[in-house]
């Protein structure tokens, strides 16, 4: 059984890749893998729950691949920095990924996000955490900002994001990453 849904999942992972969210369909997904209807919503409730799995595993890739080639002893703005054109860059490149810009597929998904998606994962909230802590160590972030508001600055990044629509989708990602260096500019005078 989990054969079938490792085969629907690549699939969807496929089709969602060359034709997009919008232009794949159940049927798209059930012909490629062989399987009838019925037998995609025994592991799927819908095309979105599907994609949102789809995109979950293509950000972990992102954010695994960042974490092994970039340098985590930079100082923590150019750090920052790098994290974010790198992932500005990976998603314009990943159709999968970039779909989470695309205004009239977030209007769809933005619900089974919430509903699904651990968004610690997708935030990656550990990752800049242990940064974080390690900067503090190293007296690399201001002292007078209490150790739980500093993750905080990031969720904040990330809630941003999702309301990327009200803000003038047209702004990002650009807005992510100034807002990300503000926050780390911020965050790294230690003259306070």
């Amino acid at each position: 059984m989990k054969d079938k849904q490792k085969d629907i999942f690549n699939c969807g992972m496929e089709l969602f890749r060359s034709k997009g969210f919008k232009d794949t369909n159940i049927s798209d997904i059930t012909k490629m893998a062989g399987i009838g209807a019925g037998t995609f919503y025994n592991y799927y409730s819908s095309k979105e729950k599907l994609f949102l799995e789809v995109y979950a595993k293509e950000n972990e890739k992102l954010k695994k691949y960042m974490m092994e080639t970039l340098d985590l002893n930079q100082d923590p703005e150019t750090l920052v920095k790098e994290w974010m054109t790198q992932n500005i860059k990976a998603v314009n490149s990943n159709r999968i990924l970039k779909e989470w810009y695309n205004r009239d597929v977030f209007r769809k998904l933005e619900q089974y996000f919430h509903e699904e998606v651990n968004q610690n994962d997708i935030a990656f909230h550990n990752f800049y955490t242990g940064l974080l802590n390690k900067w503090r160590a190293e007296g690399k972030i201001r002292e007078d900002v209490d150790d739980e508001l500093l993750p905080a600055f990031f969720n904040s990044l990330v809630y941003i994001d999702m309301h990327k629509e009200e803000i003038g989708i047209h702004h990002f990602p650009q807005i992510i990453q100034y807002l990300a260096e503000f926050i780390m500019k911020g965050l790294t005078d230690c003259r306070k």
